[in-house]
């Protein structure tokens, strides 16, 4: 037997150094190795053939080769193949270990990201800001990923925000759906570090979510999501790491992944992130998982860029098992509600009979030339309408794309449509719904008309210097997830922004969850939904005949150190900071490391600090094990958890009094 193999086997035999995927923690095991301690060494002495290669005699005693053994352990499992040597050159390594080897977790803490109230404006963009972020090693490393207690859960439906009472949990539907039946159906909110609150769905949707879209941070120095370090393509990859492991846990089998990215060069490091998320994907959901590159064209062509102007953005498409992945395809009706004027036909009259529906509450329209989407449509008769379809037969002057034949066709079949705004339209047909076809690599229709920006104006009143940087249409998100999942299939984003996703997968009928550590998570993205479930007709409502409905359960992880960062952010001066120092001595948890009589010496030296250094030092040294409060700490009376977090919490996780 291999020597690797005979080590792997014989250090499995310590629960603790295993998985629950049944995987040697290598790193947990070079950890051990470092402080010599007593459980590694003696399982290593117990092996004739670990002990003659691992330990040498000097004088009777036998001395551990601490430094022999950490470079196996590292070396040994990780250059054994050419891609492995590839990925050191293309810049996959930190200090030079692979980012596979490091177990270091990046904990953010943005005054400002992709924020409607509270930075993403033109004019905002402008000042130079400072985010923090922080690695945390892995021996810092002890409470972090323990689920958290839940707090202020409330319910919004069509009759407005309901008291919580208890998760839904129908088992008919899981039945169907082929889940456990005490799954929970309530599409969720939830308000938090994304990392943090992955980790606490863990137990809950773990192999169970049919489909994640996430739009992260692109790295480009150009989409707000600035550090202090400009967030470093090591912080980056660290960052994109962690949460995508945990991720791929929640995946079902035949679960999919797409990840979105542009490929803009980031003005610090001289590089797009593209090719190494590629790398980091093949990474963690194995090369074999690897799926396709999809290849939208977004409608906004960005003017700051001084020398290839980006007008494509990349799809990164990954499968947690390939092999249980059917063929990605879309229904036609994804092409349904097209227009039949294009300004790019010649002018031509066409005759339409009486009786077509209009999506308008009215029952004249005057003859004129009217303006639809920058089409010039003209009436040439007046129109009688009763009971919303048309009394008359009249005559249409525009460009139109289609013929009179096929107008007539429409027409017969009750196809055909006045819209709203006064535009002509097309349904599909019973022939063409339920046809599905293959997605291609180019996304080209993909919502590339629709603007997202004209989506969230009209839903919120808001001016352009208000929206999103980088908001995407719902079309394309509505695509995605008909290309993989069928009614009630849960989809998950971490990244939720806008809060795009979940509204789409509102109005599709799937089963949702989104995520997102911001406060405009309640002033954007709750209240979207909330507007959703009253029937608005933005983005995909028309094509899918969207009416209303529904519900969503919404729930925060409870604060307790994060509460400090939070104050520490937007502190306004440095008599501010010195306060929130008080408080923090009184009632935070402090990292073990902090010395508070020496703090306290050098309190004239913080003094003397920029606002910026005093903000980052006062962040650091908060214990990030204690960012919210853990599960395990919810009867602790000095974190005041109350009895409707306890009944939430208890319910969330089915802890059974």
């Amino acid at each position: 037997m291999k020597l690797y193999e005979t080590l792997e086997n014989q250090l499995k035999k310590e629960n603790n150094f295993v998985t629950d995927e049944g995987e040697l923690k290598k790193w947990v095991v070079i950890g051990k190795a470092r402080n010599y301690d007593p459980v590694l060494i003696k399982l290593l002495l117990e092996n004739d053939t670990l002990k003659e290669k691992f330990f040498v005699e000097v004088e009777g005693t036998l001395v551990f080769k601490q430094e022999e053994f950490i470079t196996f352990m590292e070396m040994k499992n990780y250059l054994n193949d050419s891609y492995t040597q590839y990925k050191n050159k293309v810049g996959l390594t930190i200090d030079g270990k692979y980012l596979k080897q490091r177990n270091e977790v990046a904990l953010v803490w943005p005054f400002k990201d992709c924020v409607l109230e509270g930075g993403q404006s033109k004019e905002e963009q402008k000042r130079e800001e400072i985010f923090f972020n922080e690695i945390l090693a892995q021996d810092e490393i002890t409470q972090l990923f323990e689920p958290k207690v839940l707090t202020n859960a409330k319910v919004y439906d069509k009759n407005g925000k309901q008291e919580f009472k208890s998760f839904t949990r129908d088992a008919e539907l899981n039945k169907k759906r082929g889940l456990p039946e005490d799954t929970i159906t309530d599409n969720l909110i939830i308000k938090g570090n994304n990392l943090l609150a992955l980790h606490s769905l863990k137990k809950e949707f773990a192999g169970k979510v049919k489909l994640i879209y996430i739009d992260p941070p692109y790295n480009t120095d150009n989409d707000g999501f600035k550090y202090n370090d400009r967030f470093a393509h090591s912080t980056w990859l660290t960052f994109m790491k962690n949460r995508l492991e945990i991720a791929r846990q929640l995946l079902r089998e035949d679960g999919l992944i797409f990840v979105q990215m542009d490929s803009t060069r980031n003005s610090q490091i001289g590089t797009s992130e593209l090719p190494y998320l590629n790398i980091l994907l093949d990474e963690i959901f194995g090369r074999k998982n690897f799926i396709g590159h999809l290849h939208w064209k977004k409608k906004k062509q960005p003017s700051f860029l001084s020398r290839i102007a980006g007008i494509m953005e990349s799809i990164l498409v990954y499968a947690k098992n390939e092999s249980k992945v059917e063929k990605l395809s879309i229904e036609s009706i994804s092409d349904s509600n097209k227009p039949i004027i294009n300004a790019s036909n010649p002018i031509s009259e066409i005759l339409i009979k009486k009786g077509i529906r209009v999506k308008k509450n009215i029952d004249f329209i005057k003859k004129g030339k009217y303006t639809n989407r920058s089409m010039v449509i003209e009436f040439i008769d007046d129109i009688k309408i009763e009971n919303g379809r048309t009394c008359n037969d009249f005559r249409v002057k525009s460009n139109f794309r289609t013929t009179q034949e096929n107008i007539d066709k429409y027409v017969e079949e009750d196809l055909i449509f006045i819209t709203s705004n006064l535009g002509l339209r097309r349904d599909v047909s019973d022939e063409e719904k339920g046809k599905s076809k293959a997605i291609t690599d180019l996304l080209l229709n993909w919502g590339q008309n629709q603007d997202a920006d004209n989506e969230l104006k009209d839903l919120f009143g808001l001016t352009r210097n208000d929206i999103f940087n980088n908001p995407k249409p719902e079309l394309l998100i509505s695509n995605i997830i008909l290309s993989n999942t069928k009614e009630n299939d849960i989809v998950l984003d971490y990244h939720l922004g806008s809060g795009t996703t979940c509204a789409v997968a509102h109005k599709m009928n799937r089963q949702y969850i989104g995520i997102e550590q911001m406060d405009y998570i309640e002033t954007v993205a709750v209240e979207r939904l909330k507007k959703v479930i009253e029937g608005e007709q933005s983005g995909i409502s028309k094509r899918n005949n969207w009416q209303g409905g529904g519900s969503f359960t919404y729930f925060e992880l409870k604060k307790y150190n994060e509460t400090f960062i939070e104050k520490i952010a937007k502190a306004k001066d440095s008599k501010t900071l010195l306060k929130i120092w008080e408080q923090m001595k009184e009632c935070s948890f402090l990292n073990y490391n902090v010395d508070l009589q020496k703090q306290e010496e050098h309190i004239e030296e913080f003094k003397q600090l920029s606002i910026d250094e005093q903000k980052q030092h006062l962040i650091e040294i908060l214990d990030k094990n204690q960012l919210y409060v853990n599960l395990s700490s919810m009867n602790d009376k000095d974190f005041e958890v109350t009895e409707e977090e306890k009944q939430a919490t208890n319910d969330f996780y089915q802890i059974r009094k």
